[in-house]
């Protein structure tokens, strides 16, 4: 009877002892070898990318490899982006329009009308004499109303339109997005549980590197809903054309203009002979004066060589 009461707390015993041995290894959940990427290639596509952003109920294993494979992942195809609707599609819109228009001032009037009754703002503006240049964003929603209204404001010159359909791109970023943000919450709640300075610090790199992925995403994403819901619009408004004042002129204004430029040259040609006058004259009398004192019948200069001569013989 004592023996066999001694055989059943040695079985019971060691019963407890695998039992806590098998409940260790289980809370444990990250080993050395997964800690550092040594996972099979089976698990990198065990779960669909649309089953993964149902569920935050990853493996450690699947996670890292998820993590590792995720830039290689797409967040739609195309057969399922030719499926949306067109309020589904996600449509990049742009324009451009040169008007030509009677008063520059009356334009920049309405042009800020047209902004203020559809929402609307200038990104940038350029003021020149005869010109002006708007990008205007628009409300996506808006936008056909705002560029038929603007077309109604002077003489249409120019106009072009272009699409730029990125639903592929709008929907991988999201999906990418989503992804990472759920792995992130995966990883972080792995943190809890690391036992060693090694798992921590496996663990917190890869958080960081998501973080680091997390904000890039979301700034590309931000910058592309940005461009979907406000469709830009360049308008170039130029200024009545500046007409020729000749091809106004009258017989009679170019007769004018004619003894005009007739009296202009008597007047340059009098100016002249006065101004001969004026200081020709003196310069002649004085040149006649000093021929007479050197030369003539003075003749300094002749009697001194005379001296001169006389002098040497």
């Amino acid at each position: 009877m004592t023996i066999s009461f001694k055989l059943k707390v040695i079985i019971l015993t060691m019963l407890v002892t695998l039992l806590l041995g098998g409940c260790s290894r289980a809370d444990k959940g990250i080993s050395n070898d997964v800690l550092y990427g040594r996972t099979t290639a089976s698990l990198s596509r065990s779960m669909p990318m649309a089953d993964m952003r149902e569920s935050a109920d990853f493996s450690y294993n699947e996670a890292v490899v998820i993590h590792d494979s995720i830039r290689t992942e797409e967040g739609i195809n195309e057969t399922q982006a030719a499926g949306l609707t067109n309020s589904e599609r996600k449509l990049i819109r742009r324009a451009f329009m040169r008007i030509r228009v009677e008063n520059l001032s009356e334009a920049d009037a309405s042009v800020s009308d047209l902004m203020k009754k559809y929402s609307a703002y200038s990104a940038s503006t350029i003021v020149e004499e005869n010109s002006r240049h708007y990008s205007l964003r628009v409300p996506a929603p808006r936008y056909d109303d705002f560029l038929a209204e603007t077309g109604g404001m002077g003489r249409l010159l120019h106009k072009s339109e272009n699409t730029d359909d990125v639903t592929l791109r709008y929907y991988d970023l999201e999906g990418r997005l989503e992804m990472k943000r759920t792995l992130l919450r995966t990883f972080q709640s792995y943190l809890t549980r690391a036992r060693t300075i090694e798992e921590i610090l496996s663990v917190e790199s890869r958080i960081a590197e998501l973080q680091y992925d997390i904000e890039g995403t979301a700034v590309q994403l931000r910058h592309l809903s940005n461009s979907i819901d406000y469709a830009t619009i360049d308008l170039y408004l130029l200024g009545p054309v500046a007409v020729s004042q000749k091809q106004n002129e009258t017989l009679g204004e170019r007769i004018k203009q004619l003894f005009g430029s007739f009296g202009n040259f008597l007047s340059t040609t009098l100016l002249v002979i006065i101004g001969i006058i004026i200081f020709g004259i003196p310069i002649l009398i004085l040149g006649v004066l000093l021929f007479w004192l050197l030369f003539g019948r003075v003749g300094l200069l002749r009697k001194l060589w005379g001296v001169v001569k006389g002098k040497e013989q």
